[in-house]
């Protein structure tokens, strides 16, 4: 993983990843040497190499460059008690100390004072940056800040001040002013509106916590990564670092809760399930796993956090996040610009330094002693149900693949209904393949409607439980509903196989339906059409690997096919998705196939499937039978689902 020279490998104390704290604190000090070059005059604004600027313009993300790196030098110095060789904090001393000179609204970099940072503004990006700047001068504080000049101190604290009054954009940032109000209040500065800070943040949480750990990100039903890396990370630390015993029972608890369900989310080969918006952040899914270890408060053993936090730095460094100077690009492997929202720049993958808070748990903390042991992915096939975001997590110990189905997150506003995001609308999502940013949809079920294939918009849960997880959706064409139509969704799932049924209520008789599977992407595809089976394979690396998308046609639906992806996904250059289609032919009508994405071989699923598919006063009945000798029952009825699983 070039140019950061890890130590050896430990197999005995880490046999599964080979890593250790060292290969910790390389990673670290390399990342941080190739930034430092880029780093602009008096080290206020560092500006990293990049196609574009992100919307808040090239001094915000100077400012981004500073304060994401900031924060893991400071995670490295503090884990070393202080000692700092490489000279990182004077480096960031000076930039405090230059960057809040003359704070400005120019978004450019011309001016009286080119480096001074931008002010922090209502829902402005630098509000996000003070609190990684917050969050690093609180952990270095003895080192740092308390060294300071008097006069630097003053206008750092004023400029950081400024997020305690400003409006946070009404979701997770309203930690940041929560972060910044931490620090501020230990440090002396504006007391009384950090505390107000700190509470108000708190407050307005809570408003979106939905039990059993899961927060949804100030949208109805906005799931994904941010629960870990934002709404547990912020409160937790909160509580550690000053040590409000009350705090870290109630968020520590949450924290607990939320890591019994994410350790299941990541693959064999230490990959987090591709879902959700900022993935470019990559290795910041790690940091809730480090912080149950940090505050005591986690149902992971420490050879399992340690073994699950060292696999996502270690499948990320191996798989090509680095360019050939040392630097996190954007993208999740490599580059990948379809999946890099608006208001990410060049530096803004370096909040992945989240991802190294393990290294303020000092080395012969057992987390770091203790044995490497599997995480769940390892373990044996497994399927959890997550009823409050509306998922199912399914995984095979064969080839280490984790899988989520989607029957819960939409990131959909309150107040209106937005076109379907890929990152959080699909059915499904793993931790080997990435949704389609640009081509046909995967893991989808549309009707076409003048030609135009319809988007789930809201989602509605109707359950999770026993290998099954359910959901209905009024479909969506031309930004409107289709008037008295309505989808109703199950998926049902064991070992590797899947049968998903969607009974389709008020459409047209002879409505096209059309349902994708997963979709593969690498350095080669290969499809192909048997009858009902449409196969889609991908081949990456100079092994050969090869990744087996499998849909397969069983009730409602007449004809199989694959789309090609010119484009490919996140994680290969071109690929392919397989897709069945069918029409309607009444006011209620049901479609069912399975399917399978697998490593390796391209053997057809083995599931027997049974449908009775006429219509009865309780609704369309579907037995599956599968390989394992197990049976699941449902009944299908518009907006209801019941399932029974014998085994």
């Amino acid at each position: 993983m070039p140019p950061i020279e890890p130590p050896p490998e430990d197999r005995s104390l880490s046999p599964l990843t080979g890593w250790t704290r060292a290969h910790w604190e390389a990673a670290a000090d390399g990342l941080l040497a190739a930034v430092r070059r880029h780093a602009g005059p008096e080290h206020a604004l560092i500006g990293l190499p990049g196609s574009r600027p992100s919307w808040s313009g090239p001094r915000s993300d100077g400012l981004e460059g500073y304060a994401r790196t900031f924060l893991l030098a400071a995670f490295r110095v503090a884990g070393a008690g202080g000692d700092d060789p490489h000279g990182l904090l004077p480096a960031y001393a000076e930039g405090l100390a230059a960057g809040t000179r003359r704070p400005t609204t120019e978004r450019g970099l011309s001016g009286a004072d080119p480096v001074s940072w931008p002010e922090i503004t209502d829902r402005g990006q630098a509000m996000v940056e003070a609190a990684s700047i917050a969050l690093a001068l609180r952990i270095t504080r003895p080192w740092l800040w308390d060294r300071l000049d008097q006069d630097v101190r003053e206008r750092a604290g004023a400029w950081l001040a400024r997020a305690l009054y400003r409006a946070p954009v009404d979701n997770n940032w309203w930690l940041f002013p929560l972060t910044v109000g931490g620090f501020l209040a230990e440090a002396g500065v504006d007391g009384a509106a950090a505390e107000q800070a700190v509470e108000r943040g708190l407050a307005r949480i809570e408003t979106w916590y939905r039990g059993d750990g899961w927060y949804t990100d100030g949208r109805p039903r906005a799931f994904d990564h941010y629960n870990g890396w934002a709404f547990h990370l912020y409160p937790v630390l909160h509580a550690h670092l000053g040590g409000d015993r009350q705090l870290l029972d109630l968020y520590g608890g949450r924290l607990a809760a939320y890591l019994d369900a994410c350790a299941h989310a990541f693959g064999a080969d230490g990959a987090p399930v591709h879902q959700g918006r900022s993935l470019t952040y990559r290795f910041a899914a790690a940091a809730p796993l480090w912080a149950g270890a940090l505050c005591g408060r986690t149902p992971l053993s420490p050879g399992t956090t340690r073994r699950l936090a060292s696999g996502v730095l270690r499948h990320f460094l191996d798989r090509g996040a680095l360019d050939a100077e040392g630097l996190l690009t954007s993208g999740w492997h490599g580059p990948h610009p379809p999946m890099v929202q608006p208001y990410s720049g060049p530096a803004s993958p370096y909040w992945a330094s989240k991802g190294f808070l393990g290294l303020l748990l000092p080395p012969d903390h057992p987390v770091w002693t203790a044995v490497e042991q599997p995480g769940p992915a390892e373990l044996g096939d497994a399927v959890r149900p997550l009823p409050r975001p509306g998922w199912l997590i399914q995984s095979t110990v064969a080839d280490g693949l984790v899988r989520l189905h989607n029957h819960g997150s939409d990131d959909q506003p309150a107040d209106e209904v937005l076109p379907d995001d890929p990152l959080y609308a699909r059915l499904a999502h793993s931790t080997a393949t990435g949704p389609v940013l640009d081509g046909p949809p995967d893991n989808h079920l549309g009707l076409v409607v003048g030609g135009t294939l319809t988007g789930r918009g809201r989602i509605r849960p109707l359950g999770a439980g026993d290998g099954w997880a359910a959901s209905e959706h009024r479909p969506r064409a031309g930004g409107e509903e289709l008037p008295g139509v309505v989808v109703t969704s199950l998926v049902l799932v064991a070992g590797a196989e899947e049968v998903h049924a969607h009974l389709v209520t008020g459409a047209d008789p002879g409505t096209e339906v059309r349902h994708s599977g997963w979709a593969v992407a690498g350095d080669r595809v290969d499809t192909a059409v048997d009858g009902p089976l449409a196969t889609a394979i991908a081949t990456t690396g100079p092994d050969g690997g090869r990744l087996v998308s499998l849909l397969r046609h069983v009730a409602g639906f007449t004809t199989a096919d694959t789309d090609p992806l010119p484009s490919g996904t996140a994680f290969g250059p071109v690929g392919a998705v397989p897709r069945v289609s069918g029409r309607t032919t009444g006011g209620t009508a049901l479609f069912v196939s399975t399917a399978r994405l697998a490593r390796g071989t391209a053997r057809p699923p083995r599931t027997t499937v049974e449908v009775r598919t006429g219509q009865t006063p309780q609704g369309h009945l579907l037995h599956v039978g599968w390989p394992d000798g197990g049976r699941h029952t449902a009944l299908l009825a518009t907006g209801s689902v019941t399932v029974r699983r014998e085994d």
